[in-house]
């Protein structure tokens, strides 16, 4: 491993993998691979405390003991916080935005205090929401539709310090109907997209890895069959 080894933080996998979210991490460390950087991912469990010097960090969703879990773990070595707060990307999907967020309710009418990463709550909706969702995004960052699937009660409600990663135009997103999906805030990207996300938005990918790396974009990779998936998501 060399110095220049970008690290990719896996944070709490063995509770907060659901729908194949580690992927996530496997994505951009290929991206990385492909463009000559060294890139090692840092697998940071239950048993482990959070280091806050990894270039970036993903997360991933979670059902409401995990959820718990994780947000006692990130509370007791706030590692993550501490990263977030000099400017390493974030990832957060799905339960992971609740997490970071100032409180969740779970399923039960329990409010679990969150990290304090994000300006947001989340409260159970009636319906769950399940199924395809394509956005438009709001940051100048990105200008493709992203896509993925959602599964989840939870409705998160923006503060005035975050703002939405897309507009719905199709599913539901954030579900409190403002037509917001995800959350943004800092150097943390939340979003309630499966698939794995990044798997399916390479542009998304690339602007967290272009973060990582301190630089302002990165020349495109030649991948057709990535095309040839968001063109099948985007159809479906």
């Amino acid at each position: 491993m060399s110095e220049s080894t970008v690290r990719i933080g896996l944070v709490l996998p063995d509770v907060m993998g659901t729908y194949g979210d580690s992927g996530n991490a496997l994505v951009l460390q290929q991206r990385l691979r492909m463009r000559g950087h060294d890139a090692e991912i840092v697998e940071i469990g239950l048993s482990d405390p959070v280091p806050d010097s990894l270039d970036l960090y993903t997360l991933g969703g979670a059902e409401d003991s995990a959820q718990r879990l994780a947000t006692r773990h990130l509370q007791r070595y706030p590692g993550l916080q501490r990263a977030a707060e000099r400017g390493a990307p974030v990832l957060a999907i799905c339960a992971a935005i609740q997490v970071l967020g100032h409180w969740y309710e779970t399923s039960s009418g329990e409010r679990v205090d969150g990290v304090g990463l994000l300006d947001a709550t989340t409260s159970p909706q009636q319906v769950r929401s399940i199924g395809e969702v394509v956005t438009t995004p709001i940051t100048d960052a990105l200008s493709l539709p992203l896509t993925g699937f959602e599964n989840h009660r939870g409705g998160t409600t923006l503060g005035p310090d975050a703002r939405g990663l897309g507009r719905v135009t199709r599913g539901v997103g954030n579900g409190v109907g403002d037509g917001l999906e995800g959350a943004v805030q800092g150097s943390v990207i939340g979003t309630y997209l499966h698939g794995p996300v990044l798997a399916r938005n390479p542009e998304l990918a690339d602007h967290l890895l272009a973060r990582a790396l301190q630089v302002d974009s990165l020349p495109p990779l030649d991948l057709p069959e990535v095309e040839l998936l968001r063109r099948e998501r985007l159809r479906a």
